[in-house]
């Protein structure tokens, strides 16, 4: 039935887009001509593919909302590739196809410079540096980490990789000055207010997520019009609740995977930064807001599948198709702005910025070495020397009561009997 409604779909669609354009007249504008025919080459892909593809893990919505967004990912990667080999210059300008106000170079703003909160220089207004920095970014911080909390679902992992950032951003203000903040604007407002407020927000409402109670009722089988509408309501609410417990610290494989996990979330936020760059993109483009939208919505997706292959590897037995596409996509975005922009990549880090970061990979590291091979290697020694010391109390012991060797030998047989069962 499935495979039928698809060819339905695809039919009446195909026919739709081949009526209009007999019905119109074929314009003479290549360039005109060929967006049109790759826009509607994309969407019957889109058609195809949210009829036809794989379900994922979520349901609610719809779960033709989220194979949606897995074709989506799939063209957006086949866009990527398509820039990747492009020259510099032709990727860039091929971005006018997009938008005709693009491709062109732009001034990056620089947030640093004067960092008084209060500038008794200006009577006017004293507060002048706090208003500059209260723009547009401001609520997209918050709102961003109030999503990418219901993503993780774990307050220490968000607090790691915004802190993280803001040390990226320390470490890299000297290849892009938009980099470049107050220590306050980096701290108080990012960290502590946006940030914060945003993990705080979005961890209470994993908390109302995880009490709700969920028991699903058909529409049409509830009396009240109230009752209708609220359970419209709740179709946007995930279907069962799922809390995620990544336990690090308990093996090597965990915390591997978590340290990825971090790590794919850091490159794809500076890719955010880079890409403008590279591309000579506003800020505040419509593709940049758009690009972020689309990170919201696979993002999740890819955790629950990384969760799921790291929880129940027994069942889910391979790593699921968004995590797999939200990893291209990320090592793809990387590609472009190394193949764009190489000489503001591989400008020099400062000398103490190095050190820092040399010392901070060493700890990670030594602790790595330590928790999962010195530390088991030193319990065992432990236990088998308490063992050790046991079996020689209890030797001991018989020798001083007056019993034979044969009692210890039927001992130590009866203790290796044990062993074995064990």
């Amino acid at each position: 039935f499935r495979r039928a409604h698809t060819l339905t779909v695809l039919f009446i669609l195909t026919c739709t887009l081949g009526y209009v354009t007999l019905l119109e007249e074929t314009p003479q504008d290549t360039a005109y001509n060929t967006k049109r025919g790759i826009v509607a080459s994309i969407l019957v892909f889109l058609c195809f593919g949210v009829t036809q593809a794989k379900d994922g893990p979520f349901s609610r919505p719809h779960p033709a909302y989220w194979r949606f967004w897995l074709c989506v990912s799939v063209v957006y990667e086949l866009f990527l590739i398509f820039i990747l080999f492009q020259t510099v210059q032709d990727g860039r300008q091929f971005m006018k196809y997009i938008d005709p106000h693009l491709g062109v170079p732009l001034p990056e703003r620089d947030y640093g410079g004067n960092c008084l909160i209060y500038d008794p220089g200006n009577e006017t207004d004293p507060f002048h540096n706090i208003w500059d920095k209260l723009d547009g970014f401001v609520p997209a911080h918050f709102f961003g980490w109030y999503l990418k909390t219901l993503m993780i679902r774990d307050w220490w992992m968000c607090m790691i990789i915004s802190v993280m950032f803001e040390f990226l951003e320390y470490s890299l203000e000297h290849q892009l000055p938009n980099f470049s903040e107050c220590w306050w604007d980096h701290w108080i407002m990012d960290v502590i207010l946006c940030n914060g407020l945003g993990i705080y927000c979005g961890m209470k409402t994993l908390s109302w997520l995880s009490l709700k109670t969920y028991k699903w009722q058909g529409l049409w089988n509830i009396p009240t019009y109230k009752g209708k509408m609220k359970r419209i309501v709740f179709q946007f609410t995930p279907y069962s609740w799922v809390k995620f417990e990544w336990k690090p610290a308990s093996s090597l494989r965990r915390w591997l995977a978590v340290c990825g996990i971090i790590f794919v979330f850091l490159l794809a936020e500076l890719n955010t930064f880079y890409l403008k760059f590279v591309l000579w993109m506003p800020p505040e483009h419509y593709l940049v807001l758009l690009r972020l939208v689309f990170f919201v919505n696979v993002g999740g997706v890819a955790m629950r599948e990384i969760y799921d292959f790291m929880d129940d590897p027994k069942f889910h037995k391979k790593l699921g198709q968004q995590a797999w596409l939200v990893a291209a996509i990320t090592a793809t975005e990387f590609l472009i702005v190394v193949k764009y922009d190489p000489y503001t990549l591989t400008l020099s880090l400062p000398f103490y910025i190095t050190q820092c970061w040399i010392l901070g990979i060493i700890l990670v590291l030594t602790w790595t070495a330590w928790r999962f091979f010195i530390r088991d290697i030193t319990l065992r020694y432990k236990e088998i020397r308490r063992q050790k010391q046991e079996h020689k109390y209890e030797k001991d012991r018989c020798l001083s009561n007056g019993d034979g060797p044969s009692s210890i030998l039927d001992e130590q047989n009866g203790n290796k009997l044990r062993e074995r069962k064990l």
